[in-house]
């Protein structure tokens, strides 16, 4: 049995639910799932926790040495990338306490390549950031996942999108969040991928078939909601990253070390 572990995000939960519930071939295998949010995987990954893992590109990039990215699962693209968000009417965050995701994420890093490192930075769950700020408790914060969506709800707005600056920048899809395997089942690398590939396949084919499973494990239970964000992370990059996705990830990985970042 191999451990498998992603998010409760309705990307993820969309993504493998025909999998985990043995709805495609899943050529005599068998998993045990975890689910955690990506900055808790990001940091089992560091102690090597899972098989077969999502994420953060920049976690990943800080265990390639034990795990191997898979070509199937990410979430990249256009359009999608981290928000920069404050309270209502703060437009200078120079002096702000600023929520991130966490030190492991993609969001984070993007904070710190846009931004560079003299803010002040908490670093909390994704689902605490906008509460948070609408409490008082933070200034600003970057957000993520299905937040996007919903940060008007909490009296906020919108600084910065952090996605458009990195498109802006490099012309390339953002790299968010991937899949990677433990290298000692890199012989299975190709076959977890066409079983993700099939997965998604099955999920585009029922959509309903899903639904409850990942209504069950969303943050955010709005049914519209849900939808924009399975539309908008599960994508042909997900199917695969192709020649596009892998310089994505290649480009981020020279900005962060450029700026001494990994």
């Amino acid at each position: 049995m191999k451990t498998l572990a992603f998010s409760s995000c309705p990307n993820d939960t969309f993504i493998f639910h025909a999998l985990v519930h043995s709805l495609i071939n899943i050529n005599g295998l068998s998993f045990s799932t975890h689910i955690d949010d990506v900055e808790s995987l990001n940091h089992a990954a560091l102690n090597q926790e899972y098989d077969i893992t999502k994420l953060s590109f920049h976690g990943f990039l800080l265990v390639q040495d034990n795990y191997e990215l898979l070509d199937a699962g990410a979430a990249l693209g256009f359009g999608c990338g981290p928000l920069v968000i404050t309270r209502k009417g703060l437009n200078n965050i120079q002096h702000a306490v600023i929520a991130t995701p966490g030190i492991y994420t993609t969001a984070h890093l993007l904070f710190r390549l846009r931004f560079g490192n003299s803010n002040e930075l908490v670093h909390v769950r994704f689902d605490e950031i906008l509460p948070g700020i609408q409490q008082g408790i933070f200034d600003a914060g970057v957000i993520i996942h299905e937040g996007r969506f919903v940060y008007q709800n909490y009296n906020c707005d919108m600084l910065i999108d952090l996605g458009k600056w990195w498109e802006d920048v490099t012309g390339l899809p953002i790299p968010l969040g991937c899949i990677a395997i433990h290298k000692k089942h890199s012989a299975q690398k190709s076959l977890i991928e066409k079983m993700i590939r099939n997965s998604i396949d099955y999920a585009r084919r029922h959509p309903h078939d899903s639904k409850e499973y990942i209504r069950m494990l969303a943050q955010e239970l709005d049914e519209t909601v849900i939808q924009q964000h399975i539309d908008l992370y599960v994508n042909d990059f997900s199917v695969s990253l192709g020649h596009t996705g892998h310089k994505a990830l290649a480009t981020l990985r020279e900005m962060a070390q450029c700026q001494n970042l990994l």
